[in-house]
């Protein structure tokens, strides 16, 4: 290890597989090496501080064998070897091969840049629950660097990330986790896939949201429909401005102060039910992608793949189904400390004096209830506004199809019919002619 690789760690940061520790403590140091142990591996750097300072520590013979006293008293024994660098010690930690590890404060999980401690059934329903092998490491042949690779997308997130566009590209993704080296190039896990790709139905087509906004309860009339299948980023950012665009703003006043425009539910807690969605969803179900859905009286969003751990401890820890996933939104700040989603939806709704529940089977589901002022206002402003853009559209092209019509304003088809049977009834629009060859009038007050 080099200057030039150390300053790219500490520019990086701390994550999924590396950790920082200024000084030698034999209890945080056992935490941490078992940790990495249950997780996929990483190094710690001894002599940097949380702050990526250097600090250096006094690198010799009896701290080396400290440190492996500590792995081999590990249960079972970790594997472990060093590097050093100046005045720096870098512990190289291995993936265990034989999960669940313990140390003497108990059994820890490497999730994003912070080590958890969970119960020792909780760790092993974690291991039983995704095996040896986790969709997002996965390597996709399929993909070629740099032929499908998004360098706008990438370049993106590394401004997101603070990390500087002047450092090798090859060196930051394999750095993040997201690729590995293949003779003088690199291959791309399905992680580096979902976020820097640019064709990614091609590679991984279970990678879909789909928002829909219904008339009433029921999944029955569709108003809206928008299937996102972009990178995770654009479809968390298209998702949310989905929300936003169909549910009711109100407004307070504070203080007499400027009057300020809020979501009808808060939306922080919308973003951590979209977040919490996109990173724990199981990609390994080929047939079923996110679904937000907005009814009159509710709000759904939700993922396939069941908990990891008893839904008791909902809010009170978190199991990653895809870890590096889970990191690389934590890079960006879109996650910010482990296990504490679900608390913040809690809190925000309640303090809102809202009502929100979760669901656990083959999915998970966050249920956010509407107001019921806001179920009917929310409904008929979009209401109105589809029924203006269907009315333009149709005088623009009167032989148009209900084909064309859903094209042109991203409604299903479905959503169409309900719309076209609604202007009928109401005696806005008619039919002249039959379904294929005819033509639509607009009635004379609706011009």
């Amino acid at each position: 290890m080099d200057k030039k690789e150390i300053n790219f760690i500490l520019e990086e940061g701390e994550g999924l597989k590396i950790e920082f520790k200024e000084s030698f403590d034999s209890k945080n140091l056992s935490k941490e090496l078992v940790a990495f142990a249950n997780s996929e591996g990483g190094k710690i750097f001894l002599g940097i501080s949380d702050k990526k300072e250097i600090k250096g520590i006094d690198v010799n013979n009896k701290l080396k064998s400290q440190i492996q006293d500590i792995a081999r008293n590990c249960e079972p024994q970790i594997k472990i070897n060093f590097e050093e660098f100046e005045n720096l010690l870098i512990i190289n930690v291995f993936e265990g091969k034989d999960k669940p590890y313990k140390c003497s404060s108990g059994f820890y999980l490497r999730q994003g840049p912070n080590s958890q401690k969970l119960t020792r059934n909780e760790i092993l329903y974690f291991a039983v629950n995704l095996g040896k092998i986790k969709f997002d490491e996965q390597i996709n042949e399929n993909f070629k660097f740099p032929k499908d690779f998004d360098k706008n997308k990438f370049n993106s997130f590394l401004k997101k990330s603070n990390i500087s566009k002047m450092n090798n590209s090859k060196n930051v993704l394999i750095n993040l986790s997201v690729a590995v080296k293949s003779g003088k190039n690199i291959q791309l896990n399905n992680a580096g896939i979902l976020f820097f790709g640019k064709n990614i139905p091609k590679f991984i087509r279970q990678n879909f949201t789909t928002c829909v906004l219904y008339k009433g309860k029921e999944r029955v009339n569709v108003i809206d429909r928008k299937d996102f299948n972009e990178d995770l980023i654009s479809n968390y950012e298209n998702s949310l401005k989905f929300l936003k665009q169909h549910l009711k703003l109100e407004y307070i006043i504070k203080g007499g102060g400027p009057r300020q425009e809020i979501l009808e539910v808060p939306e922080e807690a919308l973003k951590e039910a979209l977040l919490n969605a996109l990173a724990h969803r199981d990609y390994f179900e080929s047939g079923a992608g996110i679904f937000v859905e907005i009814f009159d009286d509710r709000i759904e969003i939700y993922n396939k793949g069941k908990l990891l751990f008893d839904k008791k401890d909902l809010g009170k820890i978190s199991l990653s189904r895809n870890p590096i996933l889970f990191d690389l939104f934590h890079r960006i700040n879109l996650i910010e400390k482990i296990g504490s989603g679900i608390g913040r939806i809690k809190k925000l709704i309640k303090e809102r004096k809202l009502k929100v529940s979760f669901e656990s089977n083959e999915f998970f589901r966050i249920i956010f209830e509407r107001s019921k002022i806001s179920q009917e206002k929310t409904v008929e402003k979009t209401v109105e506004k589809t029924v203006e853009k269907i009315l333009d559209i149709i005088h623009k092209n009167q032989k148009i199809t209900q084909e064309e019509l859903a094209e042109k304003t991203g409604l299903s088809r479905r959503g169409i019919e309900w719309n076209i049977e609604k202007l009928k009834q109401e005696g806005k629009i008619k039919r002249i002619g039959p379904d294929k060859g005819g033509s639509w009038e607009i009635l004379k007050n609706e011009k």
